[in-house]
């Protein structure tokens, strides 16, 4: 796939649409395999009206998005929708409602459908840790038809896919490649970071020790940071709101902070663990790392990724070739999978 702002007319469109908790993307995907836009569409969501509210939004960054690449919003002839969930495979939102969509008419609400109805052109709906995954190995291999890759999406919380010969991964009701809940033998962990003993992990679907509960931006927040302070009572860190010292860890561990990057380690070696049980599971071709936590400077990223080779165990010699991937173009890489798998759709039923 490649990016371009030219106007050159290449035949039918489709758009890509990753509606977030915050913010409403939207890109655009020529015939050709082009996207006419460089970097994305972008505008505050405001989920918390509800989805009329956000509906109209979608439609108003599409209009946006066509102006831009000097196209018209009847060139669409499909698009590719991407939320957070927890929704079926369908796009309809759980009747208990979403953590990012607040309002209560979300609940049950089908998204896909009522976007469709909107725009009267087909709408294909991923979560969006499948979308993203999607753009992640399709940067990596391109449209190669047999390759299998995992990516963890490390944010607010845990996100990911897994797209297997080609294929996402979405199991028989839209929950598949909830990696972020997949349970880490802490035990393992603790014996490489003795420093963690005594540590629980919580995470907000109420497990213990699953992978967003160690590796995840809440994981912080609510978990690694009281837990360290204890040793650093004296960091600056300390004195902060909690929400606001857990954005700042990730700089800080950048910078050569020592706690900090004593916390980037623990969710190092704890994705590390997570991705060999991927390798005993899918024998992939790539693991791929994406979200916020690594879109920083390169040193930065190879320590990290050194790290969760750290938290591996010993492979099979036939499975040392496994690479580990860093997500290019992150935040537009929901929008683009989301396009990507939308006009792979289209294609198979034209």
């Amino acid at each position: 796939m490649t990016t371009s702002d030219s106007k050159k007319n290449t035949g039918p469109l489709v758009a890509g649409v990753d509606l977030g908790g915050t913010a409403v993307n939207s890109t655009l995907l020529d015939s050709a395999g082009t996207f006419l836009i460089s970097d994305l569409c972008e505008h505050p969501a405001r989920s918390v009206e509800g989805p009329a509210i956000c509906l109209q939004q979608i439609v108003d960054g599409l209009q946006e998005a066509v102006t831009k690449a000097g196209r018209s919003r009847e060139e669409i002839a499909a698009i590719g929708l991407d939320t957070p969930g927890p929704a079926t495979a369908d796009g309809v939102f759980s009747s208990r409602g979403s953590t990012n969509f607040v309002h209560p008419d979300w609940a049950g609400f089908d998204i896909r459908g009522g976007l469709e109805k909107i725009l009267g052109v087909p709408v294909h709906y991923l979560n969006d840790g499948n979308a993203a995954a999607v753009w992640g190995h399709t940067t990596i291999f391109g449209n190669r038809p047999n390759k299998t890759s995992v990516s963890a999406i490390i944010g607010t919380g845990l996100g990911g896919g897994i797209i297997h010969k080609g294929t996402v991964v979405a199991g028989s009701r839209g929950f598949g490649g909830e990696l972020g809940h997949v349970l880490i033998p802490t035990e393992s962990l603790t014996a490489m970071l003795p420093e963690l003993a005594g540590y629980t992990a919580h995470c907000n679907c109420g497990r213990d020790g699953d992978l967003e509960s160690l590796c995840s931006l809440t994981a912080i927040r609510k978990n690694l940071l009281p837990h360290y302070l204890k040793k650093y009572s004296d960091h600056p860190l300390a004195s902060l709101d909690p929400a606001k010292a857990a954005i700042q860890v990730r700089g800080l561990a950048a910078a050569g902070d020592a706690m900090c990057q004593q916390i980037f380690q623990v969710q190092a070696r704890a994705l590390g663990l997570f991705f060999d049980q991927m390798i005993n599971v899918f024998d992939p071709d790539a693991l791929i790392i994406g979200g916020g936590a690594i879109e920083t400077e390169e040193t930065f990223q190879e320590w990290f990724v050194t790290e969760v080779k750290k938290g591996m165990p010993s492979q099979r010699e036939e499975q040392l070739s496994i690479t580990i991937e860093i997500m290019p173009n992150g935040d537009t890489a929901g929008a683009r999978g989301a396009a990507i798998e939308a006009q792979r759709a289209l294609v198979s039923t034209a």
